[in-house]
């Protein structure tokens, strides 16, 4: 029995699993032995900067928001200390004058007085490798605050009573902050980045309004935004029977088939993904949904199906088709593809989501209102941090439909978010059609583009085949 005790209770000192239960305690660091740490480099920073009569290896620090955390030796977090206490007060920083400044702290009675010329001053002769320096510095500052961020995941795996999505999401927003501090800010001056402005300013007289984004396939449209761009949330509402998926299906389409293929990810909350290829090979191949539905299709038709369903297969295209997704799980599935496609030299080109008010909320107590606005916002921001466009689906209200008339951006269903964080929003609505356009089942759809931050807005016609289930350019001389 002894035996047995004193085997646990190393088991539990060393943090493996004790008992048949898989509980288990978290690591715990030796950090004066484990410590991602490089005493040379940190003695090599200070030195450089005690070196430079200019201050400048002191303000680039600054710059780049190096602390005193940077440093794991006491002493040196301590000597970095007061060199920013200087240069606060636009004190030179010197051997002299720090070491009056650490007296003054009360420093020098936990750091020896001959620490500096002894440790710091006498490991270097020349200041010439301080960037290679202060980048090993940061380097093992942030692997020192993975190796936290560690062991405080698995504390939090360990006392969790919550919601396992939501521990996802913790655990997902301290490495992603981890990942944005090691980037550094983008806050630069204008000289820094006038330069890419103009170089964009360029591009576009150049290309003489050709797109310069994700085509969408249909001229209309292409016309008045020049594609889809990276870090915009294009809305597509309208009201049931519209074709929402259907023009979806046909942007993807145009999106992967391009010379250029962009790469696409589908989250689809109301069909299965078995459902959506079917819809994309019929569409494709031009097989009429009744004549599939009832198997009624000649041997031309069969080869069609086949060749489209090839193309498909082949084509850089993804269906998530999970339900009751949050969009935080959305983010972080579209995260993960995009970094697969990344390692490959690629990034992902296009996302859509069908339908917007389909996606559960994190916290199922929210109010529907709030809860679709943080989905909104939450699309907006999957857009900005993987550079990518959204086209995200939505319903309008009952009210667009009264008096026949016009929709408006303000009738999109349970959230004024929506209208407010889309860059683009694209309203579809059925127009009269003569009885010729009716027997052929070709609805003409007007396709408003009621809002786009960048470029115009206005109304223009497309056809939907309703046999195909396909979006078409609208030609004038068509009878409808």
């Amino acid at each position: 029995m002894a035996g047995s005790r004193g085997k646990k209770a190393s088991e539990k000192a060393a943090g493996t699993p004790v008992g048949g239960s898989g509980a288990f305690l978290s690591m715990r660091f030796n950090w004066s032995d484990d410590a991602p740490r490089n005493a040379d480099a940190e003695a090599g920073v200070l030195a450089s900067i005690l070196l430079d009569e200019s201050n400048e290896f002191l303000n680039i620090c600054v710059a780049e928001k190096v602390s005193e955390d940077y440093f794991f030796e006491l002493p040196n977090k301590m000597i970095f200390a007061a060199m920013l206490s200087l240069q606060k007060e636009s004190k030179p920083v010197d051997a002299i004058t720090l070491a009056e400044r650490m007296k003054s702290l009360g420093f020098f009675d936990r750091v020896d007085i001959d620490y500096i010329p002894e440790k710091i001053l006498s490991r270097i002769e020349s200041a010439a490798n301080f960037r290679q320096w202060l980048a090993i510095l940061r380097d093992k500052f942030y692997l020192r605050k993975i190796s936290q961020a560690c062991v405080k995941t698995l504390d939090m795996v360990r006392l969790n009573k919550g919601a396992v999505s939501e521990l996802l999401n913790d655990v997902e927003s301290t490495f992603l902050g981890i990942n944005n501090d090691a980037a550094g800010d983008r806050m630069m001056p204008a000289s820094a980045q006038i330069e890419s402005a103009l170089v964009k300013i360029n591009e576009l007289i150049a290309s003489k309004g050709a797109i310069n984004g994700v085509p969408t396939g249909f001229v209309a449209l292409d016309t008045k935004l020049r594609g889809l761009h990276s870090n915009e949330m294009i809305v597509i509402a309208g009201r049931p029977g519209t074709g929402k998926t259907s023009i979806a299906l046909n942007i993807v389409e145009s999106a992967i088939f391009k010379e250029d293929p962009a790469p696409a990810l589908v989250f689809s909350l109301e069909m299965l993904a078995d459902q959506l290829y079917m819809r994309m090979i019929a569409s494709r191949a031009r097989v009429d949904q009744y004549k599939l539905g009832m198997g009624r299709l000649d041997k031309g038709k069969m080869e069609d199906i086949q060749t489209t369903a090839r193309e498909i297969a082949n084509a850089p295209l993804w269906i998530d088709d999970s339900e009751s997704l949050t969009i935080l799980e959305m983010r972080a599935r579209a995260r993960r593809l995009n970094q697969d496609l990344v390692r490959k030299g690629k990034h992902l080109g296009l996302i859509v989501v069908d339908y917007l008010q389909l996606l559960k909320p994190t916290d199922a107590s929210t109010p529907r209102e709030q809860a679709i606005g943080e989905i909104s916002r939450g699309m907006k921001a999957m857009a900005k941090e993987l550079k990518v466009p959204v086209i995200v689906l939505a319903q309008l209200n009952r009210e667009s439909e009264k008096d026949q008339r016009t929709p408006r951006a303000s009738d999109l269903r349970e959230s004024g978010s929506i209208e407010q964080d889309a860059d683009v929003i694209i309203l579809l609505s059925r127009q009269k059609t003569t009885d010729e356009a009716a027997e052929r089942d070709c609805w003409p759809i007007r396709v408003d583009v009621v809002k786009q931050r960048n470029g115009p807005t206005g109304a223009s016609t497309l056809l939907f085949n309703r046999s195909y289930t396909r979006y078409e350019n609208y030609e004038k001389d068509e009878t409808i």
